[in-house]
């Protein structure tokens, strides 16, 4: 077996990036205070072809040399918008049509093996703080929240994990 090179993936230009159609999907970071975990979103929300990362409250921007160091450049091809509150993010999502998901534990969640994404739906999945998660003023405006079923001893997964599962779920299923 012999691994694929870079040059032989066929991955897009930054400039074919920005012209290809998205996955109707923005990801919206609540308060990450890892500049780690805000780079590695960049990275997947580029490899799931998502719309948009928008980052919310403590979460850093860029341009942030720590950002770069997990983004690789994905902070450039991944379209994104700052906002002083995740609740003013989230009352645009749904001002948008956005049917709006928390990546959380909570009542009514819906386990992330049982969710179905809807191809006419435009959606909007929050991520949280690593040590709160989503805060729960933003968990009220929220349409619904999808859970990630585990099995450990351990009651969740770091968020940039988290994202990864969810959003492979909804490139799987928004094709």
């Amino acid at each position: 077996m012999r691994k694929i090179s870079n040059a032989e993936l066929g991955r897009p230009t930054p400039e074919e990036y920005e012209k290809m159609e998205k996955r109707p999907v923005v990801v919206v970071a609540d308060n990450i205070r890892s500049l780690h975990n805000i780079g590695s979103l960049f990275r997947t929300c580029d490899a799931f072809a998502v719309e948009a990362l928008w980052l919310c409250g403590i979460t850093a921007t860029p341009p942030d040399r720590e950002i770069h160091k997990t983004a690789l450049g994905a902070e450039n091809t991944v379209p994104w918008l700052f906002f002083r509150d995740s609740l003013e993010a989230v009352r645009a999502l749904r001002e948008g049509g956005y049917t709006v998901l928390a990546a959380e534990q909570a009542e009514g969640a819906v386990s992330l093996d049982a969710f179905r994404a809807e191809p006419d739906k435009k959606y909007a999945l929050i991520f949280g703080n690593e040590v709160h998660g989503v805060r729960q003023e933003v968990v009220d405006l929220c349409d619904g929240a999808i859970e990630i079923p585990q099995a450990g001893t351990k009651h969740s997964l770091n968020v940039s994990v988290a994202a990864g599962a969810i959003l492979w779920e909804f490139f799987k299923q928004l094709k």
